[in-house]
C-alpha cells in the first residue's frame, strides 16, 4: 500500500503530493536542508575530542566517511526518483526487504530522531546558560520544545523557512571561519600569525600522531556528525519539484563535505596545533580564542545553538512524516495517519515531542555521560538506516537490470559497486563500536529495542495476518 491511496481519494490537487502533504519546500528550502544536514553538533563541539585522539589524520577520516556519505545519498537519490515517498526509508525497506524490514526502518529511525532530539535539546539549554546562568535549564529546554512543536504544526513552508535561517548561521560561521583562517595564514596577521603554518598538519609527530588505529577510532564520532544527512530524502514528498531539486541537492553534496568539513578542519588545524585541543572544547572556539577574537566564545556559541535547535527542529519534522509513514503501512495506530488542516502529521509530531520532552527530564537527573550514551544510540540508528538505504539499493538494481522495475532518472555512478563498498565500511564501523568500551553500551541498547519490536511484529501479526505480505508498489510518479 502506498500512501497515495490514504486521505486523498483519487485526485491530487496540483500544490499537494501523492502523500497528501503540501509540497511546500522549494529548491531554496531543500538546498539549505541538505547543506544544514551535513553541519551539525558533530562538528562543531564532538571534532574537539577527536583531534585530540587522531590529530591532524581525522581530516582523513573526515574526508573518507564523506565519500560513503556520497555513496549512501546516490543510492538514495536512484531510489527517490524511481518512487519519491515522504517515508523514503522505510517505504524501500518494505518494497524490497519485506515488510518486517519497512516496519524496524521506520520506528528505528523515529528512535534516532527522538533520541537526538533529546540530546539536542539539553545541549541548547547548557548554552544559553553562557548568557542567562539564572534560568533554570529545564525552562529554557521546555521553552524551545515548545516554539519548535508551534513552527512545525504551522506549515511545512513555516517549517523549511526556519530551517533554512538555522542552516545560514551555521554556513556563514564556517564560511567566515574559513575566511579569517586563510587570512591568518596567508598575511600573518593576529596572534596565531607568527605559529600559524601549513607545516603544523604534520610537524608534531607527523599526519598519524596516535597511529592509524588510534584515527579509525574516530569513526564512530565523525558518523555521528554526519546524521541528518538523510533528511533529504525524508523531504521527498513535500518538495516542489523533487525531479529537479532532489539530483541538486544530493550532487552539491561533496562540495559541501569538501568545504565544511574538510576545509574547516584543515584551516583550523594549520592555524592551531592540534596538540592544543582536548574533549569538550570546540575547535572553533579554540581557534578564535588563538587568533585573538575577543567574542570568540559567544559567536561560537550562538552558532553551535543554532545547530541543536536546527537538529531538534529536523526531528520533528521527520519523526511526525515517519509515524504516519508506519500507520498507513498498518505499524503504527491509524489515528497517526490523519494530517492536519495545514497539511501536517500534527499527532505523530505531538507524540515525538512528548518523548523528547521525558528524554529532558531523564537528561536533567542523570549524569552528563548520558549525553554520549544518547548520542551513540542516534549514530547506531542512524547506520542501520544507512545500511537499509543500501541494500535497498542493490535490489533495487538487480530488478532494474532483470526488467521487473523501471529505472531512475537519477542512477548512482557503478550501479551496485559502490553501495556494496559503503555496506562493509559500516559494518566496519559497527565493529569499532562493539570494541570500543565507552560506545559499545548503544549496541545493547539496540539489542534491546530489536527484541521490544520484534514483540511488536508478532502482535500486529496475530492481530492482522495479512501485515506480513509484500505489497505491491504503485508507480504514480516515476522520475
Amino acid at each position: 500500500m502506498t500512501s497515495a491511496q490514504v486521505e486523498e481519494g483519487s485526485g491530487t490537487a496540483p500544490n499537494q503530493s501523492e502523500e497528501g502533504y503540501e509540497r511546500g519546500l522549494g529548491s531554496r528550502q531543500v538546498q539549505m536542508i541538505a547543506i544544514g544536514g551535513a553541519i551539525g553538533v558533530g562538528l562543531f563541539l564532538g571534532a574537539g575530542a577527536n583531534i585530540a585522539k587522531a590529530g591532524p589524520s581525522l581530516i582523513f577520516m573526515y574526508a573518507l566517511a564523506g565519500v560513503i556519505i556520497f555513496f549512501i545519498m546516490r543510492a538514495l537519490g536512484e531510489l527517490l526518483l524511481y518512487r519519491p515517498v515522504s517515508g523514503s526509508f522505510a517505504e524501500y525497506s518494505r518494497e524490497f526487504l519485506g515488510p518486517f524490514f519497512g516496519y524496524f526502518t521506520g520506528w528505528t529511525y523515529w528512535l534516532m530522531w527522538v533520541v537526538t532530539g533529546m540530546a539536542e535539546l539539553t545541549a541548547a539549554a547548557i548554552y544559553v546558560d553562557y548568557w542567562f546562568p539564572a534560568v533554570p535549564r529545564w525552562v529554557t529546554a521546555l521553552v524551545f520544545l515548545v516554539i519548535l512543536f508551534g513552527v512545525n504544526l504551522i506549515s511545512v513552508k513555516v517549517f523549511g523557512e526556519l530551517e533554512f535561517w538555522f542552516s545560514m548561521v551555521k554556513v556563514t560561521a564556517l564560511i567566515g571561519m574559513i575566511v579569517i583562517g586563510l587570512g591568518v595564514l596567508t598575511f600573518g596577521f593576529s596572534a596565531a600569525g607568527d605559529t600559524a603554518a601549513v607545516s603544523n598538519l604534520w610537524a608534531f609527530d607527523g599526519f598519524f600522531p596516535n597511529g592509524v588505529g588510534s584515527s579509525l577510532m574516530t569513526l564512530q564520532g565523525v558518523m555521528f556528525a554526519y546524521l541528518a544527512v538523510e533528511l533529504v530524502g525524508v523531504t521527498a514528498g513535500e518538495s516542489e519539484n523533487p525531479e529537479k531539486t532532489l539530483p541538486k541537492a544530493i550532487n552539491s553534496l561533496p562540495w559541501r563535505i569538501a568545504l565544511f568539513y574538510v576545509g574547516a578542519l584543515t584551516v583550523i588545524l594549520c592555524v592551531v596545533k592540534w596538540t592544543e585541543f582536548a574533549e569538550g572544547v570546540s575547535p572553533f572556539v579554540k581557534a578564535f580564542a588563538v587568533i585573538g577574537i575577543p567574542t570568540a566564545a559567544g559567536i561560537v556559541n550562538f552558532v553551535v545553538l543554532t545547530a541543536a535547535l536546527s537538529s531538534c527542529n529536523s526531528g520533528m519534522y521527520s519523526t511526525g512524516r515517519m509515524l504516519r509513514n508506519l500507520a498507513e503501512s498498518g505499524e503504527a495506530p491509524t489515528a497517526f495517519k490523519k494530517l492536519s488542516a495545514t497539511k501536517t502529521p500534527a499527532l505523530g509530531i505531538l507524540v515525538s515531542v512528548v518523548f523528547m520532552g521525558i528524554g529532558v527530564i531523564l537528561n536533567y537527573v542523570v549524569p552528563e555521560k548520558a549525553f554520549g550514551y544518547v548520542t551513540s544510540v542516534a549514530t547506531a540508528a542512524g547506520i542501520w538506516t544507512w545500511l537499509m538505504i543500501l541494500i535497498s539499493h542493490v535490489l533495487y538494481r538487480r530488478a532494474v537490470v532483470a526488467g521487473r522495475l523501471p529505472a531512475s532518472s537519477f542512477p548512482a555512478p557503478g550501479g551496485s559497486v559502490c553501495s556494496y563498498i559503503a555496506i562493509v565500511f559500516l559494518l566496519f564501523v559497527t565493529g569499532l563500536i562493539a570494541y570500543d568500551a565507552d560506545s559499545r553500551i548503544c549496541l545493547y541498547v539496540m539489542a534491546g529495542w530489536a527484541t521490544a519490536l520484534g514483540v511488536g511484529w508478532a502482535v500486529l501479526k496475530s492481530r492482522n495476518p495479512g501485515i506480513a505480505g509484500r505489497p505491491e508498489p504503485e508507480f504514480d510518479k516515476v522520475g
